[in-house]
């Protein structure tokens, strides 16, 4: 071998040997930075829960609330304990979410709160509270909540200039009757269409869809906390409230779609 190939031999080596040591820095990095992402998203408190994929979604239980506390909620009945589901975006899903719960636990809603939050979107936040005498009945309400929530987010459509959101049960509960004052037991329909104007159409095309009842309309000024948006909550016959769900979700998409790119949801449609 000449004192050129020998070279040449020796450089390789040395690059090879330098790429392996980036390659093991590398990986050693990441492992650090998905430890560190996980100790991040952990919680050693006792009032931690969870949160959810969406909506900057947290759940957390208060074992043994104070009476301060309670005295300054202004509650109407006293309870031990109670679980706290809070979230900046997504407030229909979270509701619907929450009555789920109340279905499947030995919970009560507290009260359900619309905040001006949105996270620059349109919309609401939320701040949800049970109320319970056993913790591990409101702990479970609060898990139903958060997994719910994954689902109920299935038919929340959006881009860069708004969203549209669809919600529908067969049988209302508790935590809508406290929210809208829906009847419940019969099916309920929630529809809201932001910006607002798309909300209006949305609102009528639903109504001339199916022979439903009008429970609530909210707009900007009246019934949201001044959000962009119009709210149109239905009651009736399963079927009926299903089928006008549906056609306002198609007009909503069509029309939110004309001012940006093509309305999307992040979660498998549910309705």
């Amino acid at each position: 071998m000449s004192n050129t190939d020998k070279m040449v031999d020796e450089i390789l080596k040395r690059v090879l040997s330098k790429a392996d040591t980036l390659s093991v820095t590398a990986d050693k990095q990441s492992e650090s930075k998905g430890a560190e992402q996980v100790m991040a998203n952990s919680c050693s408190l006792t009032e931690f829960i969870g949160t959810a994929k969406f909506g900057d979604t947290i759940g957390l239980v208060i074992a043994n609330v104070d009476q301060q506390v309670l005295d300054a909620m202004k509650l109407t009945k006293k309870y031990r304990s109670i679980g706290v589901v809070g979230a900046r975006t997504g407030a229909g899903p979270h509701i619907m979410a929450a009555d789920e719960a109340v279905k499947a636990t030995n919970t009560e809603i507290v009260s359900i709160e619309l905040a001006r939050d949105t996270k620059g979107g349109a919309g609401h936040g939320s701040l949800i509270i049970f109320g319970g005498d056993d913790v591990s009945d409101v702990k479970r309400a609060v898990e139903v909540t958060l997994k719910e929530v994954e689902r109920t987010f299935g038919d929340v459509y959006g881009n860069e200039a708004g969203h549209i959101e669809l919600q529908y049960t067969a049988r209302a509960s508790h935590a809508i009757n406290t929210a809208f004052g829906a009847p419940e037991g019969k099916a309920f329909g929630l529809i809201v269409g932001a910006p607002a104007a798309i909300g209006v159409v949305m609102a009528d095309a639903a109504v001339k869809a199916a022979n439903v009842d009008v429970i609530g309309y909210a707009s900007p000024a009246n019934g949201t906390s001044f959000s962009n948006e119009v709210i149109l909550q239905i009651s009736g016959d399963s079927g009926a409230v299903r089928q006008a769900v549906i056609t306002a979700r198609e007009i909503g998409k069509e029309l939110l779609g004309t001012l940006g790119s093509e309305p999307k949801n992040d979660a498998p449609s549910y309705i």
